[in-house]
């Protein structure tokens, strides 16, 4: 497995010659040869393609990747084009319209990622049908790391941390380089205990507006 980017290749490529994580791609790898996995191996780590590290403007964390056919594009929340929204992509785009009246139909988030908002998934790959099926493999210590590098390596990027399990990583978080935003998870189960009305669409502009950055276009 390779990060194609060259700019974060250089900042975790090293990451990927370590006996864990050499670890995790062999269990990976037999994985793919004798179940379902989701996403497609060249998008697993997707998310690093669409802009340069010193670009990343936004960190949004997830949890693993959808576990249903032709969803998962190695974005987190993310699903390819032409896909049926799940719930809580609806739910983020109900908040989105909520807040910016803005209205999105499509599903693939890339034109995010290309803006430089990282749609980091805590764990990187899933079996068919089985959710947190590939949790605490390796991934976790991987995407840990990035989440780390980006703290250390840079200044004012703002981070939106959805439901416990994300909001968990702002230990790993310098809140005086950064700038964090919580909310309950945009889940069904959860979203009506404060997601709804967060307004962290907007929130993030007049964040990135105020250090003179240009702000998200958040239509898909």
């Amino acid at each position: 497995m390779q990060i194609t980017n060259k700019s974060w290749n250089s900042k975790l490529g090293n990451e990927l010659n370590l006996p864990y994580f050499k670890s995790l791609i062999s269990y990976i790898d037999q994985r793919y040869k004798s179940a379902i996995v989701y996403p497609k191996k060249e998008l697993i780590l997707n998310c690093l393609n669409h802009f340069d590290f010193e670009k990343t403007k936004v960190v949004i964390i997830g949890q693993d990747p959808y576990h249903g056919e032709n969803q998962a594009n190695g974005l987190a929340f993310s699903v390819q084009k032409n896909q049926t929204l799940p719930p809580s992509l609806k739910n983020i785009f109900k908040e989105i319209e909520s807040d910016l009246g803005i209205i999105n139909s499509s599903g693939d988030l890339s034109p995010w990622s290309k803006q430089g908002v990282l749609l980091l998934n805590t764990t990187l790959t899933v079996e068919k049908g089985i959710p947190l099926s590939h949790a605490n493999k390796g991934w976790e210590t991987f995407t840990d790391h990035i989440i780390k590098t980006i703290s250390n390596d840079l200044k004012g990027v703002i981070f939106l941390l959805w439901g416990n399990k994300a909001i968990l990583k702002k230990k790993l978080i310098d809140g005086k380089d950064h700038l964090i935003l919580s909310a309950p998870h945009p889940s069904p189960l959860s979203v009506y205990r404060g997601f709804y009305g967060c307004k962290h669409f907007s929130k993030v502009n007049l964040l990135l507006e105020k250090v003179h950055k240009p702000p998200i276009n958040w239509q898909t």
